[in-house]
């Protein structure tokens, strides 16, 4: 689906297995492209992708170290000569690129600002594209929920005030594209998640409560991808 922004190439493609999107942008002009949260699974359909429309990616970016997949990151820069991987630099993740607030991810005449948005883990960014009218928030905001908090580095209270801070302050028609949707939801708007977000129109005192007590099961995959998720996937060992 093409986005609002002119000169915009959007798309985004779905990993089946962790439930993660995976987000293409690209300058229709310059044909220079940005991939967001790549996963290691499909790297070869995105790799097709991007060659079949002739883009010229320049920057993979995670918006944080998933716990539940690891990224292509590393494989992708083996198959795409002068790929940069970028990530945050308060993830503590190797990557060429270490992002930090206010940052700018240029690709042709487009941008995304970083805004970090820690408390999921300490190296979440939010990706906000430069005319405001997407917002990539990664494992930090969900469609109708929140990234969990109660392990690698998570903290309720600092993803709370995250979220309130640097995402709800967005324009209300910004569109919310997450890193996961277990129930089939592709986009949401900030105005949406801010009036219907069962968990974030709580007090911070409820939600702290809520998170603290959400009881989930490790994700399926933690025991490969947490030692892996530090430098970008694929280990050089």
């Amino acid at each position: 689906r093409m986005a609002l922004t002119q000169g915009l190439l959007f798309r985004q493609l779905f990993e089946l297995e962790s439930s993660t999107y995976t987000y293409l942008l690209a300058d229709t002009q310059t044909k220079e492209a940005v991939i967001i949260d790549p996963v290691l699974e499909t790297i070869d359909r995105d790799l097709k992708f991007i060659h079949e429309l002739g883009l010229n990616l320049i920057v993979a970016v995670n918006t944080h170290c998933h716990a539940d997949h690891i990224t292509s990151t590393g494989l992708m820069k083996k198959r795409l000569v002068g790929l940069k991987s970028a990530i945050s630099k308060c993830s503590g993740a190797s990557a060429d690129i270490h992002l930090s607030e206010g940052d700018k991810i240029t690709f042709g005449k487009q941008y995304l600002t970083v805004r970090e948005t820690p408390g999921h883990t300490d190296g979440c960014v939010t990706l906000v594209l430069g005319d405001q009218s997407m917002a990539f928030t990664g494992d930090a905001l969900l469609i109708r929920g929140c990234g969990r908090t109660d392990f690698q580095q998570g903290c309720a209270k600092t993803l709370y005030q995250s979220i309130h801070q640097k995402i709800f302050t967005l324009p209300d028609e910004c569109l919310i594209y997450p890193a996961h949707d277990y129930l089939g939801r592709t986009v949401s708007t900030v105005g949406e998640e801010r009036k219907f977000n069962p968990r974030l129109t709580k007090s911070l005192e409820e939600f702290v409560g809520i998170m603290n007590n959400l009881n989930l099961p490790k994700p399926k995959k933690i025991d490969i991808s947490v030692p892996a998720n530090l430098v970008c996937g694929v280990q050089d060992i």
